[in-house]
């Protein structure tokens, strides 16, 4: 059974409910932080700046104070940093994969972020790395699988998980596209398993129209993170804030559980 993992008070595992995740795609800061502003109008749990969207990526000092920006603005909502790479769904970018690792060590050092979202994929050793610097800097590490073309066999979603958790991850991500509705109940499955093995929580996604459910009812099996339209999408499937949580009210009720969801709520009460 995973650990419980707590940011800016939010719990991330171990609560009640998923916590709603939204993202910022903005160009450059001036669209970010209005978007941020409307974003943070609909009370998700959390924020996504996706920063392979940001055309300034290779300016790291503006890159840095938009952070730092964000921050500010974001109050106590935790702040999640990707750079998510074009391999694996993101946008282009004219960055080195040392860049990278560079531009997440930086931010990690600023203290603007709380999360970053880094791909299973990239090299041991860059892992390691971001492993280190996340530990001493008191940021989480989201260690992920993106794989926009079709939904991997169970033991490979598995092993994506378990990998997760041995290369030192604080929460395990796997986002997959579902071709039939068998893929999205072979993902909610592994999660169910995931969170009754891995000591780590997991995040699971399948994208699409058919992994919408996924977005909606994927906490049911336990997935602790989900990401919702506020503003801009950011992955093909997700759901437009309020409806989601329109959702998570019914599914909680009728599952019997006593609180009701709001955007307001602690989680853990």
């Amino acid at each position: 059974m995973a650990i419980n993992i707590e940011v800016r008070g939010k719990i991330i595992a171990g609560g009640k409910l998923p916590l709603i995740c939204a993202p910022l795609t903005g160009k450059n800061q001036a669209l970010v932080l209005d978007e941020l502003t409307g974003v943070l109008g609909k009370g998700p749990d959390l924020v996504e700046w996706r920063v392979d969207f940001f055309e300034h990526i290779t300016n790291v000092q503006e890159v840095m104070q938009t952070a730092v920006s964000i921050r500010q603005t974001a109050g106590d909502i935790p702040v999640l940093f990707t750079i998510r790479s074009a391999k694996e769904g993101g946008q282009p970018i004219a960055l080195s994969e040392k860049q990278v690792v560079d531009l997440y060590a930086a931010v990690c050092r600023s203290k603007s972020i709380d999360l970053i979202d880094f791909e299973l994929s990239n090299p041991r050793e860059q892992i390691h790395n971001l492993r280190k610097i996340t530990s001493e800097n008191a940021v989480k590490l989201i260690l992920s699988y993106h794989n926009f073309e079709f939904t991997p066999g169970p033991e490979s979603i598995s092993l994506k998980f378990r990998e997760a958790e041995r290369l030192g991850a604080d929460i395990a991500k796997a986002a997959v596209m579902p071709k039939k509705l068998e893929d999205v109940l072979t993902l909610l499955s592994l999660t169910l398993e995931a969170r009754d093995q891995l000591q780590i929580p997991v995040i699971s996604i399948a994208m699409g129209e058919y992994g919408s459910l996924t977005r909606m009812f994927g906490w049911v099996f336990g997935s602790v993170v989900t990401f919702a339209v506020a503003e801009n999408s950011s992955a093909p499937g997700q759901v437009p804030i309020e409806d989601l949580k329109t959702v998570l009210a019914v599914t909680q009720k009728g599952l019997g559980q006593s609180a009701c969801y709001s955007s307001k709520q602690s989680h853990g009460n």
